[in-house]
């Protein structure tokens, strides 16, 4: 499948970075695919990835602190919007038809990879700016939606979850983020962004984030 258009930054980056494929291709991944995903590993997932998209909001909501111009603010805001109405209640409604329920849910203990990727995230916009923390962010929300589109149609016990991903409104926050992170770096860098040293270094965050979604698949695989 051809990678999806999301814009420029994540083409670059998407290429630049070594485990790009190892991401979205994780064994954890086929399993939703093929459906053959141990249910118990999918529940544990669910329960960090619940966490995981509390400190995400707080990310989100932190860039558009950082936000240089309104349309920055506002897709930002936007973005929180989708994060906690859309995307969180899905893995509320899947955990509760399994019997989890919402209490248990939150007090749901932090896994290792999901403390060391939250907090690189959101380290990321405490000590950087706009860029490192867009960068930062950029693997989740286009990463999932590039797995969404490829799952598409796939079947199968999870086809709620890859729906959720390959549906026309994720599919147009990812475009909508493609365009935030392209129009960010001409705004402060210029047309020419791509052949500045500061890219590289964005490229760097964007290719470590994607090395703590290899690990945040393999907690989900591992149970712990």
């Amino acid at each position: 499948m051809t990678a999806p258009d999301y814009g420029k930054a994540f083409a670059l980056w998407r290429d630049q970075a070594p485990e790009w494929a190892d991401y979205t291709q994780h064994a954890f991944v086929e399993g939703l695919r093929t459906g053959t995903l141990p249910r118990a590993d999918f529940l544990h997932y669910l329960r960090q990835d619940y966490i995981f998209l509390i400190h995400f909001t707080r990310a989100w909501a932190l860039a558009a602190t950082k936000g240089a111009t309104l349309a920055e603010i506002q897709a930002a805001a936007a973005t929180v919007q989708a994060l906690a109405h859309y995307e969180m209640p899905l893995h509320v409604q899947i955990c509760a038809d399994a019997g989890i329920d919402k209490t248990t849910l939150e007090t749901t203990e932090e896994a290792p990879a999901n403390l060391a990727y939250t907090r690189y995230v959101l380290e990321s916009g405490y000590s950087g700016d706009f860029l490192d923390l867009l960068a930062a962010l950029a693997p989740c929300v286009l990463g999932y939606g590039e797995i969404g589109a490829r799952l598409k149609g796939s079947g199968g016990p999870y086809a709620g979850w890859i729906d959720t991903y390959a549906g026309q409104d994720y599919q147009k926050l990812c475009h909508d983020v493609g365009a935030l992170i392209d129009n960010a770096l001409v705004y402060r860098l210029g047309q020419d962004w791509a052949s500045l040293p500061r890219a590289r270094h964005l490229s760097q965050r964007f290719a470590t984030a994607t090395r703590l979604e290899v690990g945040f698949w393999q907690m989900g695989l591992n149970g712990a």
